[in-house]
C-alpha cells in the first residue's frame, strides 16, 4: 500500500520536474506569465507539496492511537486512515496546473484514484495535462477529461466519493448543490474580498513593495491576492506614492511592455474589468488595451463601499484604497462582511497584530506580508463560511482525501454485569458513579 502510493507521488515528482519547460510554455500561451512567476507558484509549489507528502506519509499511514475513557476499559482506540475511492479534482484557470496538481498530491497520498478536469479557459495547459497525465499514470489511475460547461455538468452527475472544486463562490455553489444529489463530500476553495491593512506604524518601504509584487502577481488573478487596502489616514499620501514609485520599479514606466507582468485570461474578464476604473478615481494606472488583454496596474483613491469596484472580488490589477482613523472600526467594518479566504496587516505593533488576529475570521493570511502563506505545505489552506469550506497542504490533504476510521479493541477478562439486563436500581447508581453523572 505504501509502496504504491510512494510510486504514485514520484510519477507526479517525475511528471513536474521533466516538463517544467513545457509547463512554463503552456501558462505563458495561457496567461503570458512570466517563467519566474511560473517556476514559483506553478512548478515549486506542486514539487514541495509532493516533497513533504514522500518524506511523511509513512508517518501519517500508521493508525493514531486515541485515548480510551476509563469506564469503557480495558481496550484500546486507534484511527486507520484508509482511501476515499474515486475522487474528482475541478481545477481553476488562475494557476491551472498547481492548484489542479496541488490536491492530487494529496489524492494520490491517501491512495485513491482521481479524475482531473482543468480549466477550458487556459486550452494550453489543459492539453498538456491531459497529455503528461496519460504519459506518467495508467488510466485507472488518474485520467483527464477536457472540455466546458457540459463536460463538467456530466462529471458532477456522476458518482465520486470526494469533490475537489477550486473556483468562484457562484460556481462553488451549484458544484455543492451537484455533489449533494449524490451525498458527495466536497472541498470548496473559494475566494471572496481579502482585505489588507496599513497601520500607521508599519514599515511603509516594504509594505508598498510587497504589496505591488502581490496585488499584480499574475496580474492580480489570485484568489489570495489583496482585494482591498484599508491604509490608515496619516500615512496614506506616503504610502501610495511609495506604491506608485515601487510599480515603476517592478513594471517600469509602461507596464505593457514589461516581461514581468502578465495578461487577463480573456476578454469578457477585460471588459469586466475595465466597468470597476472610474476615470476620477484613478491614481495611477488605468489603461486598458483589449487587443492585448492588458489592464495596467491600477490603484483607486478615494473609494467607498458603493463602488462597483468593491461590489465583488476583483481578481485583477486593481486596488482600491480606503482610509480609516480608528483600527477597531475598520475591523468592525470587515467583520460585517462575508468572511475572506485571505487577510493582511503591515503593522510591527504587537497590539494592532493581535487585534487583527484576533478580532476578524479569515482563511489564512500574513503579517507584514501578502500571498506566500499559500506557498507552505506545513499550513493547511481553506477558506471558511463564503470562502470556502475544507483543508489542504500537507497532511491537511492527506486527511481531507482519507476516512479516518475509528476502531476500539475491547478485552473480555473484565465484563461488569451491571452492563447487561435486567437493570436494576443497584446496578443504575453504580453506572452514576461509574461515569459521574
Amino acid at each position: 500500500m505504501l509502496q504504491n502510493r510512494m510510486r504514485a507521488l514520484e510519477s507526479l515528482n517525475r511528471l513536474t520536474r521533466e516538463n517544467q519547460n513545457e509547463i512554463c510554455a503552456a501558462l505563458h500561451a495561457d496567461l503570458r506569465k512570466p517563467s519566474q512567476e511560473s517556476l514559483l507558484s506553478e512548478v515549486a509549489v506542486t514539487l514541495e507539496e509532493i516533497a513533504v507528502a514522500k518524506k511523511n506519509l509513512q508517518r501519517w499511514l500508521k493508525p493514531k492511537r486515541m485515548g480510551t475513557p476509563l469506564p469503557l476499559w480495558p481496550a484500546k482506540s486507534r484511527i486507520y486512515y484508509e482511501p476515499l475511492g474515486l475522487v474528482l479534482i475541478i481545477g481553476p484557470w488562475n494557476y491551472p496546473f498547481q492548484l489542479l496538481m496541488a490536491p492530487l498530491v494529496g489524492a494520490l497520498a491517501a491512495g485513491n484514484r482521481a479524475v482531473l478536469k482543468p480549466s477550458e479557459l487556459t486550452p494550453n495547459t489543459s492539453g498538456l495535462i491531459a497529455r503528461l497525465i496519460a504519459k506518467y499514470f495508467s488510466p485507472d489511475e488518474v485520467r483527464v477529461v477536457e472540455g466546458g460547461i457540459p463536460e463538467t455538468a456530466e462529471l458532477l452527475n456522476s458518482k465520486f466519493d470526494h469533490i475537489f472544486f477550486t473556483g468562484s463562490t457562484p460556481v462553488g455553489r451549484i458544484v455543492m448543490r451537484a455533489a449533494s444529489q449524490n451525498l458527495t463530500p466536497v472541498t470548496l476553495e473559494l475566494g471572496g474580498k481579502s482585505p489588507l491593512i496599513v497601520s500607521e506604524d508599519a514599515d511603509l518601504d516594504l509594505a508598498a513593495r510587497r504589496i505591488v509584487w502581490g496585488k499584480f502577481y499574475n496580474a492580480g488573478q489570485t484568489c489570495v491576492a489583496p482585494d482591498y487596502l484599508y491604509v490608515q489616514e496619516s500615512v496614506e499620501e506616503a504610502l501610495l506614492e511609495r506604491v506608485k514609485r515601487e510599480t515603476e520599479a517592478q513594471f517600469g514606466v509602461d507596464p505593457q511592455r514589461s516581461l514581468s507582468l502578465a495578461r487577463i485570461v480573456n476578454e469578457r474578464h477585460l471588459q469586466r474589468l475595465a466597468k470597476m476604473i472610474p476615470a476620477d478615481k484613478i491614481f495611477c494606472g488605468g489603461r486598458v488595451d483589449a487587443s492585448d488583454l492588458y489592464v495596467a496596474p491600477t490603484v483607486l483613491r478615494g473609494v467607498s463601499w458603493d463602488d462597483p469596484v468593491m461590489q465583488e472580488e476583483i481578481f485583477g490589477p486593481i486596488l482600491p484604497v480606503l482610509t480609516y482613523r480608528d483600527l477597531d472600526e475598520v475591523l468592525g467594518v470587515i467583520r460585517s462582511k462575508p468572511k475572506p479566504l485571505a487577510a493582511y496587516l503591515f503593522s510591527n505593533s504587537k497590539r494592532v497584530q493581535q487585534k487583527f488576529v484576533n478580532q476578524i475570521s479569515f482563511g489564512g493570511g500574513c503579517i507584514n506580508d501578502v500571498l506566500v502563506h499559500l506557498g507552505s505545505p506545513h499550513l493547511p489552506f481553506g477558506g471558511v463560511g463564503e470562502s470556502g469550506m475544507g483543508r489542504y497542504h500537507g497532511r491537511a490533504s492527506f486527511e481531507t482525501f482519507s476516512h479516518a476510521k475509528s476502531v476500539m479493541y475491547r478485552y473480555g477478562f473484565l465484563d461488569l454485569a451491571v452492563r447487561y439486563a435486567p437493570y436494576s436500581d443497584k446496578s443504575l447508581q453504580f453506572m452514576k458513579r461509574l461515569f459521574r453523572i
